[in-house]
């Protein structure tokens, strides 16, 4: 479930057709590399029995959760599903160039349609900023239920909204921009996104899981440590005006605009200001 549309700029998938398969794996790819090592506690986290052997990652993406679910469970297979082709073909790229194409087995599938494929009975369902996405969450749940053997774990993963980058007094031209541009979009996402920022223990509990543990891990990365965190906030505020550009003010565009040129020397490329804030929670919950 690649998470594809402009409102989307992070995590690892959601379940809609991409409107541009490209750009947005690009972010997918930047995403994974800003985040690894909170991924890597979150799949730490996970509360399992014994080592899983049969894995699915819902909404895979480019494979940031497909990946860190493989080294941090090495006998492990992954049913990696996805909506979008482009997005699943980078991922089997990667899994040959990284040695581990035997354990990986793509499936191309829309998660809100009312028949899933077979994806087998695994003992793991993983889906990462992907369940806000679906029309008919209700619905998945169920199906992740059932698909689920019994005792297998489900754990949900949802960012606590837009990944912030730039400084509360940045840009120097129109202070407080960033937040002003994530109210533009509230709109938006309300009628494209409703289920953004949900609580996820109760629709658990209501598809008869039992919730094992919530935890959030707070993100606060400086942009010193490296560039990709400059092309990250690039490649998010772009997708960020889509879906705002409407609602901002001429200036408050203009001084976005200037931020996303490259060749400006405001451009956010050549800030040394940057860091990536947001939260990611966990909910883990398990099939009785």
């Amino acid at each position: 479930m690649s998470q594809a549309h402009q409102h989307t700029p992070h995590g690892e998938g959601g379940h809609h057709q991409a409107h541009d398969d490209d750009g947005q794996a690009e972010i997918l790819d930047l995403d994974a590399e800003v985040l690894a090592q909170h991924t890597a506690l979150l799949t730490a986290r996970l509360p399992v029995r014994t080592e899983p052997r049969r894995i699915v990652d819902l909404g895979c993406g480019t494979g940031a959760g497909t990946f860190a679910l493989l080294e941090r469970f090495p006998e492990a297979h992954v049913t990696a599903v996805d909506t979008s082709a482009g997005h699943l073909r980078l991922l089997r790229e990667k899994a040959c160039a990284r040695g581990v194409e035997e354990r990986v087995r793509t499936v191309r599938a829309d998660l809100d349609a009312p028949g899933w494929p077979d994806l087998g009975t695994p003992d793991l369902v993983w889906a990462s900023a992907s369940m806000h996405h679906l029309a008919h969450p209700d619905r998945a749940l169920a199906s992740v239920h059932d698909l689920l053997v019994p005792g297998g774990l489900f754990a949900v993963v949802e960012l606590d909204g837009f990944p912030r980058f730039l400084p509360a007094d940045a840009p120097e031209s129109r202070p407080g921009l960033e937040e002003r541009c994530h109210r533009a979009t509230d709109g938006f996402h309300a009628e494209h996104v409703p289920h953004r920022g949900a609580d996820w223990g109760p629709m658990l509990s209501a598809a008869g899981f039992t919730v094992e543990d919530e935890h959030t891990i707070e993100v606060n990365i400086e942009g010193d440590r490296g560039e990709a965190i400059g092309r990250y906030a690039h490649g998010s505020l772009r997708r960020i005006r889509g879906a705002a550009a409407a609602a901002l003010s001429a200036e408050d565009l203009a001084a976005l605009d200037e931020l996303l040129d490259t060749d400006s020397p405001h451009s956010v490329l050549r800030r040394d200001d940057l860091a990536v804030r947001t939260a990611r929670t966990l909910w883990a919950a398990r099939r009785a």
